[in-house]
């Protein structure tokens, strides 16, 4: 890969701010093609819902405005600077921050091109239903809790889930995590006031600190720096858990972890996992081998937010293979609901780049604007290249969701859907910290899969704030956390996570649904023969 090249000259004025092939199975029956077929539609066949238990009405068809699309000039990695930037930090030493940049673009790729392509092999998968997206972990990563017990329990938690979900839906589960890139986040308001003293919002750990001091809320350019070289350190030790033999099938009894070993899920995360293990062992007995790659590796990829552009753009390489840029930052990144406007400086980088992308929508997404940026960020319509994660609470999801779906099909755009059901759900405790219902958020995930249902599509994946520590900040599960208990273990430096036990509870019940949704799919196709 040849670098790419950043004009020493480039003035960073100012941003317009505005609030405004290893791999593992259950049994290995699965597998992914390397020769991609020819994908003729992403839907299940059209029939009359008018029966269904899931329709309480038909929905009525809504005429919205046409949105023009913006006119598309020639691409370049730098082509972004010409837009409107939002949800950017304003650096007050434009040499240091120029020093700085041309350091990290000096570094080599966090990432590689043939591993971003790999994924979205895998993403195109998801969007025929053939496969199922488990994408987790940190609102937004900090230096003060990085170490390897931390990334080596979220890790682990990603594992198990990823188990339970193949148990149920019996199909190839995609392991993404939020992690390893996952540090600045939008903000909804440029400055925090207390006690009368207004200071720049915090905005994740590349960018300020999040001490209410002066000095902490200076965006410094440093930290960049050592976002990347966190970035790269747990990346290191992912691939060696993937690859080393942490991530083998045969220790799949062994993955719990020590505070949730007795609770519920941890009694049914053993039961299931025996079942495993007895399915190894007749294998085994059998003369089948359990030395394989696909048993004793996986495969894992990592995303974030693609957010501080100057930092994207310092890790964008060329990609002398293909031809294409990648960012390389990560084999994913997705673009927020506050960063996706058709002209904007967000959707303008980008659309240049070739890595998967992923799109967040809430309920204030318009049909048609949504077949727009799809059409801009994938104009060849290419398989797993666009994942849209929908984040907008369970109501909208069911009034909200199937809208969009009827007018990307209408469009014969490929997407895989995905249910963000974490940010549609944030509220505010009485103790004042933010927090999430586990409740809504299983109501929300509910929704999706009764939508998908409803419209004849494919719930392609789930989007999860979660974390391998014990923490208490989300109300509710069957170990049931409540209110008085958030001040107990409240360690984010963000918004409210999942914690172990409550993540596994959630893909159970969500693998039961797929393994229903797999099981009706079986009784048709029996059907027709």
């Amino acid at each position: 890969m040849a670098p790419s090249t950043l004009s020493s000259n480039t003035a960073f004025i100012s941003y317009s701010q505005t609030n405004h092939h290893s791999r593992f199975s259950l049994l290995p029956i699965f597998h992914y093609s390397n020769s991609r077929r020819p994908i003729f539609s992403v839907h299940a066949a059209a029939s009359d819902n008018s029966n269904s238990p899931l329709v309480a009405h038909k929905l009525p068809k809504i005429s919205a405005p046409v949105i023009p699309a913006p006119a598309l000039g020639k691409w370049a990695v730098d082509s972004w600077k010409s837009k409107n930037a939002l949800q950017m930090p304003e650096y007050p030493d434009l040499d240091e921050l120029e020093s700085v940049l041309k350091t990290i673009e000096s570094f080599p790729p966090i990432v590689f091109a043939g591993e971003a392509r790999n994924l979205e092999e895998r993403l195109a998968e998801a969007a025929m239903g053939n496969a199922f997206l488990l994408q987790g972990g940190d609102c937004a990563e900090s230096f003060k809790e990085f170490n390897a017990n931390n990334t080596r329990d979220t890790f682990r938690v990603l594992l198990q889930m990823s188990v339970v979900l193949m148990f149920g839906g019996q199909m190839p589960v995609i392991k993404v995590g939020r992690m390893a890139g996952q540090f600045a986040k939008p903000r909804s308001e440029g400055f925090e006031e207390k006690n009368g003293v207004k200071l720049p919002a915090y905005r994740g750990d590349n960018i300020n600190g999040d001490t209410f001091t002066e000095k902490d809320r200076i965006p410094d350019p440093h930290r960049m720096i050592r976002a990347y070289t966190q970035s790269a350190a747990t990346l290191n030790l992912l691939r060696a858990f993937a690859t080393g033999g942490y991530a083998a099938m045969q220790r799949v009894t062994q993955w719990n972890l020590d505070f949730a070993e007795n609770s519920e899920q941890g009694d049914r995360y053993h039961e299931l996992a025996n079942r495993v293990d007895e399915a190894l062992g007749f294998m085994a007995a059998a003369g089948l081998t359990i030395d394989h790659p696909i048993m004793t590796t996986t495969e894992f990829w990592t995303s974030h937010e693609c957010l501080l552009l100057p930092y994207e753009q310092a890790l964008t390489r060329l990609d002398s293979t293909s031809g294409l840029y990648y960012d390389c930052s990560a084999h994913m990144v997705w673009v927020g609901e506050r960063t996706r406007q058709l002209d904007g400086a967000h959707v303008e980088f980008i659309r240049g780049i070739a890595n998967p992308i992923g799109i967040k929508v809430s309920d204030k997404m318009d049909p048609n604007e949504l077949v727009k940026l799809i059409d801009i960020l994938n104009p060849h319509n290419k398989p797993g290249r666009i994942t849209v994660i929908v984040r907008m609470g369970a109501e909208n999801q069911r009034v909200k969701l199937p809208n969009l779906i009827r007018a990307v099909r209408g469009a014969g755009q490929i997407v895989t859907w995905v249910c963000d059901p974490m940010h549609g759900n944030t509220i505010k405790a009485p103790c004042g910290l933010k927090t999430r219902s586990f409740d809504a958020i299983l109501a929300e995930v509910r929704a999706f899969f009764d939508v998908h249902e409803q419209e004849g599509s494919y719930p392609g994946g789930i989007h999860l704030e979660m974390t391998g520590q014990n923490v208490t900040e989300c109300i509710g599960g069957s170990r049931t956390v409540t209110y008085d208990d958030l001040n107990s273990r409240y360690h984010t430096h963000c918004d409210p996570r999942l914690n172990a036990s409550q993540s596994l509870e959630l893909v159970f019940i969500l693998a039961e649904r797929l393994r229903k949704r797999r099981i009706g799919t079986q009784r048709l196709l029996s059907l027709r023969i």
